[in-house]
């Protein structure tokens, strides 16, 4: 005979085991959706590296407005792509989506160097020597005047660096700096004169983020004269003035563009960011700005145009990736006064490019190259002439990662990822 108590063993034998079957059902429904999860995000991940290979591969024009399409006329392959104009570079911006999973990637894109046309120093032939004194030093291919490069005895001082006084190869310049790619060029030149949405300006918020997915915000500040003190600035934000800018060091920006008429940079400011003036442009001492920064001259040859433009680097200051002056000019004009000034131990990691003077002060170091028309050299008692004193120039100090702009004429066709900026 049956214990009674026997019916009660089975029905909870048989609630365990409906239990572990109900979780191994459970549990394989749970591993089949993370499968098709991951393996959606796969597929996600492959499209938008295609995506942002595309955009690499091309800088055709109609990539200005966003574009969607199929990669393989497939139901799950749908990219979108676009290009914006941000200064020195471009952005990209890569998304791939299925159905509503979207991933995307936004970077900023710069080109290889071309190594036939990049120089340590090309000094432009004006029918001159350059003369180099002190502890100075030139490493890496050259292009210099017929006059060639000669130690000199300038403000009580021999040159006394290597014998070799160039390590690297010379060759000889022409008469004129190679140009500036005039598109790009062109392009930042307008911005200046752009009527970039209403004056609109505020100090309600402290901090001002836009990311690229968004329309570029514009503060526009017309005839204001602003001082930016305790601000914080990141992402797709254009700032626009007629007038001067000053940026104090308790505001922080990171890649935002600035033009103005004059911009101020006061002493011990850290930020990246692209610079550009019309007129002048003043970096306080012992500031740093991280690559990919630009601090440029931009003039439009214009006969309203009378006052001579300055770009001033105070000393021990870092700037990590683009020094220009550039003046739009007939290269048979003679130099004007218009003048770059590179400040005592200031240390420049990048590119300088000047169709202009530059005077270089003591001690001044640049890991990369310089494309020039004329030095000058200031003592306490007279001003020398093509003259480089105590100045280290490394081609070779150069990261080898170091990716520059199509506005330079040492720039290849070859494009890459230069900063991973937003991704989801």
């Amino acid at each position: 005979m049956i214990k009674s108590s026997a019916l009660y063993i089975v029905i909870i034998f048989a609630l365990v085991i409906g239990v572990i079957c109900s979780s191994l059902i459970v549990t394989g429904y749970f591993y089949r959706l993370q499968y098709q999860k991951a393996n959606r995000r796969s597929q996600l991940n492959n499209n938008l590296a295609s995506a942002t290979n595309i955009i690499l591969a091309s800088d055709d024009t109609s990539y200005a407005n966003q574009k969607s399409f199929s990669l393989y006329n497939l139901e799950n392959d749908s990219v979108s792509t676009q290009r914006i104009f941000w200064g020195l570079y471009d952005i990209g911006i890569a998304k791939a989506f299925i159905q509503h999973d979207t991933l995307y990637n936004i970077f900023s894109i710069a080109n290889l160097i071309d190594s036939t046309k990049w120089a340590a120093l090309y000094f432009s032939d004006n029918n001159g020597s350059l003369g180099i004194s002190g502890n100075s030093m030139i490493r890496g291919n050259i292009f210099i005047p017929a006059g060639g490069v000669k130690p000199a005895y300038v403000d009580g001082k021999f040159y006394n660096g290597d014998k070799r006084i160039v390590i690297g190869n010379k060759n000889q310049s022409s008469p004129t700096l190679p140009i500036l790619a005039d598109g790009r060029l062109h392009h930042l030149i307008a911005l200046y004169q752009s009527q970039l949405g209403a004056e609109d300006y505020t100090t309600k918020n402290d901090s001002i983020v836009n990311s690229f997915n968004n329309q570029t915000q514009f503060i526009n500040l017309g005839k204001k004269i602003a001082i930016f003190q305790k601000l914080y600035f990141k992402g797709n934000i254009i700032i626009h003035s007629d007038t001067t800018i000053t940026i104090d060091s308790t505001t922080r920006m990171d890649n935002v563009m600035v033009f103005a008429k004059s911009i101020i940079i006061r002493d011990g400011f850290r930020g990246k960011a692209q610079f550009f003036a019309q007129d002048s442009l003043s970096v306080g001492k012992n500031c740093q700005l991280n690559y990919p920064s630009c601090l440029g001259i931009l003039r439009k040859k214009s006969p309203l145009v009378k006052k001579n433009a300055f770009l001033k680097i105070g000393p021990n200051a870092k700037i990590s990736g683009a020094v220009i002056f550039f003046e739009e000019k007939d290269y048979q004009e003679s130099i004007s006064a218009n003048l770059a000034t590179i400040g005592k131990n200031s240390i420049i990691n990048g590119q300088i490019y000047s169709n202009d003077q530059i005077l270089f002060q003591d001690s001044v170091r640049v890991n990369g190259s310089i494309f020039a028309t004329r030095f000058l050299y200031q003592s306490s008692y007279s001003a020398y002439t093509n003259y480089l004193v105590n100045i280290k120039i490394d081609e070779r100090s150069l990261s080898r990662y170091y990716l520059t702009s199509t506005l330079f004429p040492v720039a290849k066709n070859k494009e890459r990822v230069l900063e991973w900026l937003e991704s989801n």
